[in-house]
C-alpha cells in the first residue's frame, strides 16, 4: 500500500468526523437564529434560511451514507448489517423530524415550537452521531472506497 492509499484510508474516518462537526455547527447556528428572531414572530428571515439549510445538509449528509457508505461497509463487513440497518432507521427518524421542522418553519410556529423541534432534533442527531462514530471510525480506517467526500458523506 503507497502512503497516499494509506492516508486516503484513514481519511474515511477523518472526513465522518468533520462532516459531524460541521452538522453541530449548522445547528448551533440555526438555533442562535432562533433565539436572536424569538421577540420576532412570524419566524426571520436568516432563521428560515438557516432552517431549510440545516435540515438540507443532514438530509444530504444522510442520504449520501445510504447510498454510498453503507453499502461499501455492508460489502466489506457484513458483519455490520444490524448496525447499518439501526443506522438507516435513525436516518428515517431523523427525516420525519426535520420534516416537522420546515413544516413548522412554513407555517411560521411559534419560538417556543420551532425551539422544541430543534431540540428533539438536537437529541436524536446527537445520540446517532455518536452510536455512527463509536460503531464505524475504525471500519472507516480501513475502508477501500474510491469516491468522492461529498457524495458519500454530504455536501457540508
Amino acid at each position: 500500500m503507497t502512503e497516499g492509499e494509506k492516508t486516503r484510508l484513514v481519511a474515511w474516518s477523518h472526513e465522518l468526523r468533520a462532516v459531524h462537526d460541521r452538522l453541530r455547527e449548522a445547528l448551533r447556528v440555526t438555533r442562535a437564529a432562533l433565539d436572536d428572531g424569538a421577540a420576532a414572530e412570524p419566524a426571520t428571515r436568516d432563521l428560515l434560511l438557516f432552517c431549510h439549510g440545516f435540515c438540507t445538509a443532514l438530509t444530504g449528509h444522510h442520504e449520501g451514507e445510504d447510498r454510498e457508505l453503507f453499502p461499501a461497509i455492508a460489502a466489506a463487513h457484513p458483519e455490520l448489517v444490524g448496525t447499518l440497518r439501526t443506522l438507516k432507521q435513525d436516518h428515517s427518524m431523523i427525516a420525519h423530524l426535520l420534516s416537522g421542522l420546515l413544516a413548522a418553519v412554513d407555517r411560521a410556529a411559534t419560538p417556543d415550537e420551532l425551539d422544541r423541534h430543534l431540540e428533539g432534533i438536537a437529541a436524536i442527531m446527537e445520540s446517532h452521531f455518536r452510536y455512527e462514530e463509536r460503531m464505524l471510525l475504525t471500519v472507516l480506517g480501513t475502508l477501500a472506497l474510491d469516491a468522492d467526500a461529498r457524495d458519500v458523506l454530504g455536501p457540508l
